[in-house]
């Protein structure tokens, strides 16, 4: 996958869950380190796109997943930024309580084996709307910034 602000957004609340979930000092020691080089590339990608560095079409890397979406209900992700990156990083949670359970699949009950598989699809598939919805809110946001700057001549 190529880089784009979602999934440096989507690196940065998994880094985040990680610092939360350890407690050992030389993992999170790493883990600080990798939290600052995120942060780094997201301001520099960031001001890099504001430059014009960056083509606005590569400001988006869609997922483009293809799944029967009968049966498979994915909520619907909407809202600026900030909004969405709020819901990447719930979403990024849930998959990480929902994985954990995998870890240890044989303690699963049988009756709910599917349940979890399933739920981890579907999480998956919200996941990557958010990133795709940062994506394209951040290039909608560069492009207008673009053509305010340069306004065609009439």
């Amino acid at each position: 996958m190529a880089e784009t602000l979602g999934s440096l957004c989507d690196k940065l609340t998994i880094v985040k869950l990680k610092q939360w979930h350890s407690e050992d000092s030389e993992r999170l020691s790493s883990l600080a380190i990798q939290e600052k080089q995120l942060q780094f590339e997201i301001n520099e990608f960031v001001e890099d796109a504001i430059a014009g560095e960056i083509p606005i079409e590569k400001l988006v890397f869609s997922a483009n997943k293809v799944f029967k979406k009968d049966g498979n209900y994915v909520p619907e992700v909407n809202g600026n930024i900030g909004e969405v990156f709020s819901q990447l990083a719930e979403v990024n949670c849930k998959l990480w309580h929902e994985q954990e359970k995998v870890y240890e699949f044989e303690k699963v009950p049988i009756a709910e084996k599917d349940i979890v598989v399933k739920q981890l699809a579907l999480l998956n598939l919200e996941r990557n709307k958010c990133i795709d919805r940062i994506d394209r809110q951040f290039q909608t946001t560069i492009s207008q910034l673009t053509n305010k700057e340069n306004p065609k001549c009439t």
